[in-house]
């Protein structure tokens, strides 16, 4: 398995998952077919800027970044998009019809410096990210985002 694909799986692992240790993640990563050694992981998570907190269970776990405290943005942002996905360094959100520009406001009211910029259409919203890793990142972010509405 190449880095990009390990990397990204652990990104998805820790937006559906309370993981609250790294040997906890390298069990679910295994648990995908993904063997993947201690040091190697510690790796990816500081590639990742994975770091841990506190969540709205109580509960010390790995988290990506984002997902502002402002529930508002958060309910806009879960009403507008309907999916998202990305090429590259380019993240693609599908939104309803006429909401493209509400969810890229709230992209842009992030100010993330992962994000080089967006553009909003009428039922799209293309973001730039510097890497595909940050595109990978964003997106699994966003989609956490998406759940707390």
């Amino acid at each position: 398995m190449n880095k990009k694909a390990r990397q990204a799986a652990i990104l998805r692992i820790i937006s559906e998952y309370e993981v609250t240790t790294q040997n906890e993640l390298i069990e679910l990563l295994y648990q995908e077919g993904i063997d993947v050694c201690q040091s190697t992981l510690s790796r990816d998570i500081r590639e990742l800027e994975i770091e841990k907190r506190v969540n709205e269970n109580d509960v010390n776990c790995y988290y990506s970044g984002l997902c502002p405290a402002n529930t508002r943005y958060n309910s806009i942002f879960a009403q507008s998009v309907i999916s998202m996905d990305n090429a590259g360094n380019i993240v693609v959100l599908k939104c309803r019809a006429g909401l493209a520009n509400a969810a890229g406001a709230v992209v842009d009211q992030l100010k993330l410096p992962t994000v080089v910029g967006s553009i909003a259409g009428d039922d799209t919203v293309f973001i730039l990210t510097k890497t595909e890793n940050h595109a990978a990142k964003l997106i699994a972010d966003l989609r956490r985002m998406k759940r707390k509405k």
